[in-house]
C-alpha cells in the first residue's frame, strides 16, 4: 500500500485523533498548574522519609497500695557463684572393689545355708556347710594318728619300766621313743589340717575323743558386710573357684554411684570432679562424692558414657539398684548477677522479666536474659546490674495486677 494514500478504515483514524487531543489537554493542564517534572520513584522515597519511625513503647509499670506491698519482697540483687554443671541419671551399686566372693576350697554338696540375700553378716559368721570327702579323709587321718600316738605312748611307758629292771634292751627303748615322737608329730599335723575345713579346737578334741567323723564342712564369712549375691542352694555341687560363687559379701559403708552421661556432655568429664547425687527415697538429702572413674566407651544403644563416683555411707541409707540423679561440676564457678527464681516471670512470648523498684510504691517491668537456674536462684546474663532494687518474691503477683487492668 502507498503511504500517501488516505486511511480506508475510519475507526482507526478516529482513535488516533482522540489520543492526540487527550495528550495535548494533559500537557496544557500540567503547564498551568506548575507541577515540577519528577519521577514516581523519588516521590515515594520522599513520602517514606517524611514518615517518622514508631517510638518504643514505654516500660510497663505498676503502682502498689500499702496492702499490696505486703504481698511482695524487695531486695538488692548481688553477684553470686553459679556452678558449671552437667546433669545425668544413673543408679546406686555396691562397691565392687570391696566385695568378696565366698566359695569352698574343696569340692562338695551344700548341706545347709545360714544367711539370706541382704543379710548383714560379721567376720567369722557361718554361711553354709558342704559335705566334703576331703574333710572325711582329714578327720579319719586325725583319728588314726591319735590312735597311733596312744599306742606308741603306752609302748614307751612299758619299755621304760622294763628297762629299769633290765628286762629290755636299750635299742628297743630308743626305738619306742622315736616311734612315740613320730606319732606325736603326725597327730599335730593332722590337727593343723582341720582348721582349714572350719573346725575349731574344741571340735577337733571332740572328734578325737568320740572317734567319730563329721563330713559337714563349715564355710565362714571372711569379712563383715551384707550378702549382696547368693547362688547357694541345698544339694548344689560346689567346685573350688567355680562361678558364680555361692555367696558374695559386700561392704556397704561405701557405695558406687554410676552416672550415665549423655554423649554431648561426655568431653569435659574427668576424675576428681565433684558429684552430688539424689535418690527418690531421700529427696532432700545430697550425697556428695568425687568422680573416680570415667568410661572410655559409649553404650551403642543409648549413646551414654559411664561415669563412676564413690561415696561414704556410714549410716547405710543407700541401697544397690536405687535410681539416682546426678549433678557433676565440670568447670570452675561462674560469677554473675543472681535473683531468686520467685522474682522472675516468664511471659507468653518466652521472654523473662523482672520488676524494678523505682520508688517505694512504683515498679517497672524489665526484660532480662536468664541463664542457669541453681539453688533457688536464676543467673541474669543481661538486663540487671548488681545493687538494683528488685522484687525478689512476688513477681507473679505483680504480673497478675498488670494483666488484670483497672477494676470496676
Amino acid at each position: 500500500m502507498n503511504s500517501a494514500q488516505p486511511f480506508r478504515k475510519p475507526h482507526l483514524r478516529n482513535a488516533l485523533i482522540f489520543g492526540a487531543i487527550f495528550a495535548l489537554g494533559v500537557g496544557v493542564y500540567v503547564g498551568k498548574s506548575g507541577w515540577p517534572p519528577m519521577e514516581v520513584g523519588p516521590i515515594l522515597a520522599q513520602e517514606n522519609k517524611d514518615v517518622a519511625a514508631p517510638a518504643a513503647p514505654p516500660p510497663q509499670s505498676v503502682d502498689l497500695t500499702e496492702p499490696q506491698l505486703k504481698a511482695i519482697k524487695v531486695a538488692p540483687v548481688a553477684q553470686r557463684d553459679f556452678r558449671i554443671v552437667k546433669q545425668a541419671v544413673g543408679n546406686v551399686d555396691f562397691n565392687q572393689d570391696m566385695s568378696t566372693q565366698v566359695s569352698s576350697p574343696y569340692q562338695g554338696r551344700i548341706l545347709q545355708i545360714f544367711a539370706a540375700l541382704g543379710d548383714r553378716v560379721e567376720r567369722g559368721q557361718k554361711l553354709f556347710t558342704i559335705e566334703s570327702p576331703d574333710l572325711l579323709t582329714a578327720e579319719a587321718t586325725l583319728i588314726q594318728t591319735a590312735g597311733v600316738l596312744e599306742l606308741t605312748s603306752k609302748n614307751l611307758v612299758r619299755l621304760r619300766g622294763a628297762a629299769k629292771i633290765g628286762g629290755s634292751a636299750q635299742k628297743d627303748l630308743d626305738q619306742a621313743i622315736a616311734d612315740q615322737q613320730t606319732a606325736e608329730g603326725a597327730l599335730k599335723a593332722a590337727r593343723s589340717a582341720l582348721p582349714i575345713f572350719g573346725k575349731s579346737e574344741a571340735e577337733i578334741d571332740q572328734i578325737v575323743a568320740s572317734r567319730k567323723v563329721d563330713g559337714a564342712m563349715v564355710i565362714l564369712s571372711p569379712v563383715a558386710g551384707v550378702v549382696s549375691a547368693r547362688n547357694a542352694a541345698p544339694g548344689l555341687l560346689v567346685q573350688p573357684g567355680g562361678a558364680p560363687a555361692p555367696f558374695t559379701i559386700s561392704d556397704n559403708s561405701q557405695m558406687w554411684l554410676n552416672a550415665y552421661v549423655a554423649e554431648s556432655d561426655a568431653p569435659p568429664m574427668a576424675v576428681g570432679q565433684a558429684v552430688l547425687a539424689r535418690v527418690a527415697a531421700y529427696p532432700d538429702t545430697d550425697f556428695a562424692g568425687k568422680v573416680t572413674w570415667v568410661g572410655q566407651t559409649l553404650d551403642p544403644a543409648t549413646h551414654r558414657m559411664l561415669v563412676r563416683s564413690q561415696i561414704k555411707d556410714p549410716n547405710r541409707l543407700l541401697r544397690a539398684g536405687m535410681l539416682a540423679t546426678f549433678t557433676i561440676t565440670t568447670e570452675h564457678p561462674e560469677q554473675s548477677v543472681g535473683i531468686p527464681v520467685n522474682g522472675v516471670v516468664r511471659m507468653g512470648d518466652g521472654t523473662m522479666t523482672v520488676w524494678i523498684a523505682k520508688s517505694s510504691t512504683h515498679f517497672e517491668q524489665r526484660v532480662v536474659t536468664i541463664g542457669i537456674r541453681q539453688d533457688g536462684y536464676a543467673q541474669v546474663l543481661s538486663g540487671l546490674a548488681p545493687g538494683e532494687q528488685v522484687i525478689v518474691d512476688g513477681a507473679i503477683f505483680m504480673d497478675n495486677i498488670l494483666n488484670a487492668g483497672p477494676s470496676d
